[in-house]
């Protein structure tokens, strides 16, 4: 992305804050700008070329002089929608309790900065949901078989170590009917593991019948470290 100077951006957002009353002023304290007006609180605009964790912070600072802290970077390129601001970045801001504006100093005057969230107090609902799941899934899970960070080999997760445990009753029984695996100790959900067969583990063979074949042979040499002993 190519920008002009952090100095392209002052001017829009200047007149924006004009606009509306206040008194505006650059470079004042170390803030990039300070907006006064009357008594009310004042406002602090951080602008900066892209958003960067320098920003962040930046903003985070001028918390403590004032609640009214805006972070102002650049349109990048091409307007797009949605905003390559409109997501994560966003909601970052509104988790910090900071406002953030996009500028594009080729726009029309009047039109030149877009407001996408104020700086107000940010009370996210608990996704109650997605906490069940996450305690689940822990709770599932049989010791630890993943090294946090990693990025370059399968997660197993606790339904990867039930379909290892089917797999692992198939490779020592042979075929096996549904029945025969429920009295061995499979999972509870073991029908529903192998009709799925999201990894092609199993091959159907009759009826509630399976067998493994070698790519679950392969599988449960890989993750023997998955495994419960």
């Amino acid at each position: 992305m190519t920008t002009g100077p952090e100095t392209d951006l002052y001017g829009p957002v200047k007149d924006l804050l004009e606009a509306q009353g206040y008194a505006v002023k650059g470079e004042v304290g170390g803030c990039d700008l300070l907006a006064v007006r009357g008594d009310e609180p004042p406002v602090i605009v951080e602008l900066k070329r892209r958003f960067t964790l320098d920003l962040v912070l930046q903003g985070v600072n001028r918390l403590a002089v004032t609640d009214l802290v805006y972070l102002a970077v650049p349109q990048p390129g091409r307007r797009t929608s949605p905003s390559p601001y409109d997501s994560d970045i966003r909601k970052l801001c509104r988790r910090l309790g900071v406002g953030l504006l996009v500028v594009d100093p080729a726009r029309a005057a009047g039109h030149r900065v877009d407001v996408l969230c104020d700086p107000t107090p940010y009370a996210p609902r608990r996704d109650r949901k997605r906490l069940g799941r996450l305690l689940g899934e822990h709770r599932r899970r049989v010791g630890d078989p993943n090294r946090g960070g990693s990025t370059r080999q399968p997660i197993v997760t606790a339904y990867r170590q039930d379909a290892l445990r089917c797999a692992r009753l198939l490779q020592v029984q042979g075929t096996m009917t549904l029945a025969a695996l429920r009295a061995a100790g499979a999972p509870a959900d073991v029908a529903t593991i192998l009709r799925r067969d999201v990894y092609a583990w199993f091959e159907r063979v009759g009826r509630g019948t399976y067998r493994l074949r070698e790519e679950g042979a392969r599988a449960l040499d890989s993750f023997r470290h998955a495994l419960d002993p």
